[in-house]
């Protein structure tokens, strides 16, 4: 039986066993497996490790590991340029777009509500996510972190909150998404982008009180409904407010 000494930091850490966390521990195994599937072992995804250095030289998830090596994992970077490093997380996706899993519907709906590009449905099965976050350039979000452990996810993220305002304010600030709210441009229903539409060609689908006092309309392409700023606006626009504000300290 042999051992390595494993050592994980920053976020990372909320993947671990509490007597792992914030110090080095040891991880035994037989033969030489490679450093993706001791981590996964240890429940940590991939896609959320950025640089991973056994004996102080940097190595890719395929590098077997050997008795006694000293492996780092680390989280990625924000403001630390590591290009002459291998690199483990792909480059940044140049539209941001998103993909969620069954338990985020709360969260979808929010996303879309401040303009983002998100994918939902609740029959969404893992390989279905999977293959469309591939094919379509979408980062997983996910409740389920064994979600993340598959081969061929690039770009995802664990989220840790159970709550959808903790949810809000984990993602935008994770992936640093302030600067690109563009609220109350996308259906929330089936994330199509609204257009303005002209109240003649709506009115006859609108209340009696909403004909009276609304002219200025929106509507879906994709799923034909339409939006006006009617009395729920206003509560959903302190909610946008308060979720565009940027946070007073803390971890981003």
């Amino acid at each position: 039986m042999s051992y390595a000494e494993f050592r994980f930091y920053e976020e990372l850490n909320d993947f671990l066993k509490a007597s792992q966390q914030k110090q080095s521990f040891r991880v035994s195994f037989n033969g030489h497996p490679t450093v993706r599937a001791v981590i996964h072992t240890l429940g940590v995804p991939h896609p959320e490790i950025d640089l991973i250095l056994v004996n102080g030289w940097s190595v890719g998830f395929d590098h077997r590991l050997v008795h006694g090596d000293r492996v780092a994992v680390y989280p990625m970077f924000e403001t630390f340029d590591i290009t002459p490093l291998v690199r483990l997380r792909p480059r940044a996706l140049r539209r941001t777009a998103f993909i969620l899993d069954v338990h985020l519907g709360k969260l979808a709906r929010g996303l879309r509500l401040l303009g983002f590009d998100v994918s939902y449905r609740n029959d969404y099965d893992d390989p279905e996510i999977i293959r469309r976050a591939v094919r379509e350039h979408r980062i997983i979000l996910t409740r389920d972190r064994r979600l993340l452990q598959d081969r061929a996810v690039q770009h995802g993220y664990w989220v840790r909150s159970r709550h959808l305002e903790g949810q809000m304010g984990e993602i935008l600030a994770r992936f640093d998404l302030r600067g690109q709210i563009n609220a109350f441009s996308r259906c929330t229903v089936c994330n199509g982008g609204l257009a303005a539409v002209p109240r003649a060609e709506i009115v006859k689908r609108l209340p009696p009180r909403t004909r009276r006092y609304y002219d200025r309309f929106w509507m879906c392409p994709d799923c034909m409904r339409v939006y006006w700023k009617g009395a729920h606006y206003h509560h959903l626009l302190r909610r946008v407010r308060r979720w565009c504000a940027a946070p007073q300290g803390g971890r981003s």
